[in-house]
């Protein structure tokens, strides 16, 4: 999912990606805000995976 169509439909979406990644909080959706990078990094951080890991599971993120 690339980051124009995350922006775009975030406040929709956010509570499926929550959902999908469990460990990010309200706070981390909140300051994601549908940015791919943020969320990317969020990934990293919380489910420590690699880049390449992490694009992967944005990537593949569909609705």
């Amino acid at each position: 999912m690339n980051n124009s169509d995350l922006k775009g439909k975030w406040s929709q979406i956010k509570g499926e990606a929550q959902r999908k990644w469990g460990k990010l909080t309200n706070d981390d959706l909140d300051v994601i805000e549908g940015d791919r990078e943020k969320l990317i990094g969020k990934l990293q951080e919380r489910y420590d995976m690699s880049r390449e890991e992490a694009e992967r599971e944005v990537d593949s993120f569909r609705l």
